[in-house]
């Protein structure tokens, strides 16, 4: 148990017992186990008989030694019966236990901050099985944490110990959605620095941040303000083709779905065959409305004939049962 106030008053009572000893051996001569002996029945006033009548010396040591021991052993007690009362004990425990599960993980996402971006960001990653940790600073934001059932890290994600306590090595993932931007460039900076390979994403209130931002490691730079101005616009230029897009969801609870498929994941058969192989349109009912290559490229609607490379990613359109019977049949 990492507590100082249990910590202290054990350390003065193996300091006692130390002095108790030399004490002993110096005044009467003793052996160490004798010595031991009547220090440790002295201590803990148990009452046994002492190795041989005491001297007026060993009689003032006795007596200084159990009101000594007597002052230590209640202030213990009190620490340690105030360690319970308060929790204490309990929130250890369940930290611990917390902390075993974090290590355990590979392959998660770390989403720092819990404020309403992060929730929206935690949500949706529970909503597709994504295993997340939030870091969050606040007790009284971490109540709410822990009543959601997430795994979560109480501290600053700007402290690099914090985030390897999160598992920033050995996740795929990492969101920083904390109010100031130069705690978001902190968090993506120190999360680079742990691992290369994480897909970092940042959120930004500022324009000139978004550049920093991506020079420090950032994959992406999301501006959630500048995005809810463009579409409450984008709702009175063209409200129906907004109105529509809004109705495509992630989420298995809608009628339309879109999803992402990973060439990779495709059974042998089809990998470096084209989309007229795969022909997801006849076997399931779902369409492919783009693909995303290997250098990070967008093809809008692509060709029958475009082929299935190593890398790419298929984005695809389908209702519920349209993608259930995809993923099935497709293993992916």
């Amino acid at each position: 148990m990492k507590n100082n106030r249990i910590f202290t008053p054990i350390i003065f009572a193996a300091i006692l017992v130390v002095v108790g000893v030399i004490g002993y051996m110096s005044i009467s001569e003793y052996t160490f186990i004798e010595a031991l002996y009547m220090t440790v029945i002295t201590v803990s006033t148990v009452g046994f008989g002492e190795v041989h009548p005491s001297t007026n010396e060993e009689k003032i040591f006795t007596i200084i030694l159990i009101f000594t021991s007597i002052g230590i052993f209640a202030y213990l007690i009190a620490e340690f019966t105030e360690f319970i009362a308060n929790g204490t004990l309990m929130n250890e425990i369940k930290t611990k236990r917390m902390q075993k599960k974090i290590q355990n993980l590979e392959g998660h996402s770390i989403v720092c901050g819990y404020g309403r971006n992060g929730r929206q960001a935690a949500f949706k990653l529970r909503s597709h099985n994504k295993q997340c940790v939030i870091i969050e600073g606040s007790k009284k934001v971490i109540l709410e944490i822990e009543k959601s059932g997430f795994l979560y890290v109480t501290g600053d994600p700007t402290n690099d110990e914090v985030l390897q306590t999160a598992g920033i090595e050995k996740a795929a993932n990492l969101i920083t959605t904390l109010p100031s931007d130069a705690d978001n460039l902190f968090v993506i900076l120190s999360a680079r620095q742990f691992n290369k390979k994480a897909t970092l994403i940042s959120r930004a209130s500022k324009d000139t941040s978004e550049r920093k931002l991506k020079i420090a490691g950032a994959n992406n730079v999301i501006m959630p303000d500048k995005l809810g101005g463009e579409h409450m616009a984008s709702l009175v230029v063209s409200p129906d083709i907004i109105e529509f897009v809004d109705k495509l969801s992630l989420t298995d609870d809608c009628a339309t779905n879109l999803e992402e498929i990973v060439v990779n994941e495709l059974p042998e058969e089809f990998k470096n065959k084209t989309l007229r192989d795969l022909d997801l349109r006849k076997e399931t009912g779902c369409s492919v409305i783009g693909i995303k290559t290997a250098d990070n490229q967008y093809v809008i609607n692509p060709e029958s004939n475009v082929r299935l490379l190593p890398d790419t990613k298929l984005i695809v359109l389908g209702r519920k049962e349209q993608i259930t019977k995809l993923r099935k049949l497709y293993n992916v």
